[in-house]
């Protein structure tokens, strides 16, 4: 039987339009009196510009584009600017970033290598003498009359006004120190991408000092560019030497620097800096094992306080970025933890000491978006349900309050001050809105999108299975000429890892996998043990090996699937993903070829000892503490194995999940006189390119077709 015809319209449409995320709303900041200001790109294009919503006509305009302030030159980006984007999965361009001054009144938009303020006003655009080199991470003090950023590892400041010339506050003595610069594991798994803070008052600045003497350099190289440098990167890979980092304070008009204390031996990842209006300069500190994590306080003269503690035999995770958050008059702050098996937020008094649980175990709490001061209501997203998310409002003396719970998934944007905010929401039933709305949770208006819509919404079954007695939540795409009579090989999509999940009630979230369904497969995804938001010890199950529990659920739950569903013909199946999805699927075929009979492995971690220090210690310790885990985890140390088809894909600059991990794995299946596919792309960890995009899931698949 022929396989039906591949739809070459929507995949090329879904390239071309960056899976129908161009042309969204994005980078949302709040006015106090309300106005939205946000990036856009055209539905086709990169390149984004600013535009800004009017609280009280709802008339959309744009404020800057990106052509106009670059007067039709190129756009320039640093190398630490394109690693800060690649952290941030960003792949817009332009004017794809800014800053809103607390009051509302000016702008702070940075763009190439040049810096403007902006009037809302007057619309009056100024741009800022920043000297040589490229202004780094900018922010406007809290008053918005100055604004600071970092110039190749430096610390400078400048008066926001015409004329002005930057004031550098610090001098690094060679090239293996960096003042004020997050370093690599803070912006990758700690969600800091900060090296520095103003102080409310706008007179001094906090900013961390990094040694990265002892960290290896990993060189970035691009290919097809033999005649390009390569770009070196301090990676500190597992059970190697992290980064040195310390905290200081500096006064805006220069002088020395005064060195926050605490027990570097003990705590040495500095993982949060708040610096509120009232209350402490604030620390989150943690152990290299992240079983041990402190909340300390600092005094002027430097030396630190312990507000509280939390430990786990296991591992910690980090609570919100915005956490802890100090109330407007210091007399407490809002802390979330993990200690009575799933997360709850609470307020804790100025001495650490436990206030009350603002939220109740049964809520599913998943994040904090922000805080309105004046009805002292914290904004967040909870869900009782792994597959949803939905947005509540907790009044600090009150249960908390619904906001947004349409069946799929919301998320909350809050303004600093005047309480508005903007929730963002995809139902199950395959619609997307982005709403403004004010102080009560009333609805004000929408925020516009000019994105492409697909042109079909999946067809996607969610539903649960029990095996081994236990319950997981899985997802079904058939075919949209779906025959019942028929049997069909199944392409199980997968991620595994214990940051996402694969099983959310967004069917936009599975545009691919009909498209694949329509050309002949049922697609499905799976979220077994190791997966977040559903408890304590339901993540930690994969502690020390990342690969066992986490496969086994995925063969227990196919297997139950294919019980329940007889159009799943379990003697053809392939499984695919990327990054830890890629991994998954490498072992898959190498672990269990009599489940899985083909896979394609993207950007896989083929051994955990190539993976940074802060992601992989957390679940694995070192690879000296557990050596054994190391190497039941290690997909090169199976490579013998393969018996099954293996199309392996990485980007060949990726300077994440480095190209080292796909090369290890393909040398040792040569050795091994092992068949497979090799497919190095010209590509980061992100495949942004729509030619790249376009390409790829036409070999992936042409792969599926040939071997199922």
């Amino acid at each position: 039987m022929a396989p039906p015809a591949v739809d070459e319209g929507f995949i090329r449409q879904f390239a071309a339009t960056f899976g129908f995320r161009l042309g969204r709303p994005q980078g949302v900041a709040i006015a106090p009196d309300g106005d939205v200001l946000f990036t856009r790109t055209p539905p086709r294009s990169f390149v984004a510009d600013l535009f800004e919503r009017d609280a009280a006509t709802g008339a959309v305009r744009e404020v800057l584009d990106t052509a106009t302030l670059l007067g039709g030159g190129d756009e320039k980006l640093s190398a630490e600017e394109k690693a800060r984007r690649e952290r941030l999965r960003q792949a817009t361009r332009g004017i794809s970033g800014f800053e809103l001054s607390r009051d509302g009144k000016r702008l702070l938009v940075p763009l190439s290598d040049r810096l403007f303020l902006v009037e809302r006003s007057d619309g009056k655009v100024t741009e800022l003498d920043t000297g040589d080199g490229y202004p780094y991470d900018p922010h406007l003090s809290p008053a918005g009359d100055r604004v600071g950023f970092v110039v190749d590892a430096d610390l400078w400041v400048i008066d926001a006004r015409a004329g002005a010339k930057p004031r550098r506050l610090t001098t690094r003595p060679g090239p293996t120190v960096e003042h004020a610069v997050a370093e690599f594991v803070a912006q990758e798994e700690m969600d800091r991408t900060r090296g520095w803070w103003w102080s409310p008052d706008g007179k001094k600045i906090a900013y961390q000092r990094n040694d990265v003497s002892g960290v290896d350099t990993i060189w970035v190289a691009n290919p097809a560019r033999p005649d390009e440098e390569p770009t070196p990167f301090r990676y500190p890979r597992a059970g190697r030497p992290n980064a040195e980092v310390t905290l200081g304070v500096v006064e805006v008009d220069g002088g020395a620097t005064s060195w926050i204390e605490w027990d570097h031996a003990r705590f040495p990842y500095l993982t949060r800096v708040v610096w509120p209006d009232r209350g402490p300069l604030s620390l989150v500190v943690m152990n290299r094992a992240q079983t041990d994590l402190a909340v300390l306080a600092a005094a002027d003269g430097g030396a630190t306080r312990e507000l509280l503690a939390e430990h786990d035999s296991q591992w910690l995770d980090l609570p919100d970025a915005e956490l802890p958050r100090w109330l407007e008059d210091g007399s407490g702050f809002l802390w979330a933890t993990e200690r009575r098996g799933d997360w709850q937020l609470e307020l804790r008094r100025a001495d650490g000491g436990l206030e009350r649980e603002l939220t109740p175990l049964e809520l599913g709490y998943r994040g904090f978006a922000g805080f309105d001061e004046k009805a002292r209501v914290a904004w967040l997203t909870a869900s009782s349900d792994p597959t949803q998310t939905h947005v509540w409002r907790c009044p600090l003396d009150g249960p908390p309050e619904p906001i947004v719970r349409d069946e799929g998934t919301s998320d909350v944007k809050v303004a600093r001050t005047g309480g508005w905010v903007v929730t963002s929401t995809v139902t199950s039933a395959g619609t997307r809105r982005v709403e403004v709305r004010r102080p009560d949770g009333a609805v004000a208006g929408e925020l516009p999108s000019v994105a492409e819509q697909p042109p079909r919404v999946p067809r996607v079954e969610w539903t649960k299975v029990t095996a081994g007695g236990r319950d997981f939540n899985a997802a079904l795409v058939r075919p949209r000429d779906f025959d019942r009579t028929r049997r069909y090989p199944v392409l199980v999509h997968v991620y595994a890892g214990p940051t996402s999940l694969m099983v959310t009630r967004t069917p936009t979230s599975y545009l691919l996998d009909q498209w694949y369904a329509d050309a002949g497969f049922v697609v499905v995804a799976i979220d077994g043990r190791g997966t977040p938001a559903r408890g304590h010890d339901w993540l930690r199950a994969v502690h020390k090996d990342l690969i066992a529990v986490a496969l086994t659920d995925q063969v227990d739950a196919l297997k139950a699937l294919g019980a329940r569903y007889p159009e799943l013909d379990l003697a053809r199946v392939g499984m695919y993903g990327w990054s830890f999805g890629g991994y998954a699927s490498a072992m898959a075929v190498l672990l269990r070829p009599d489940v899985y009979r083909a896979a394609v492995a993207g950007a896989p971690v083929t051994d955990w000892a190539l993976y940074d220090t802060f992601y992989t210690e957390r679940y694995m310790q070192t690879p000296q503490e557990n050596p054994e885990g190391y190497a039941r985890s290690s997909a090169i140390a199976r490579a013998a194995e393969l018996t099954r088809p293996l199309l392996v894909v990485h980007g060949t600059n990726d300077d994440n999940v480095h190209f080292a991990n796909s090369l290890g794995l393909v040398q040792a299946l040569f050795r091994a006189g092992k068949d497979f596919e090799l497919l190095p792309v010209a590509a980061t960890h992100m495949t942004p390119d729509p030619e790249v995009a376009l390409a790829l899931h036409r070999k992936t698949l042409a792969f599926f077709r040939d071997h199922l």
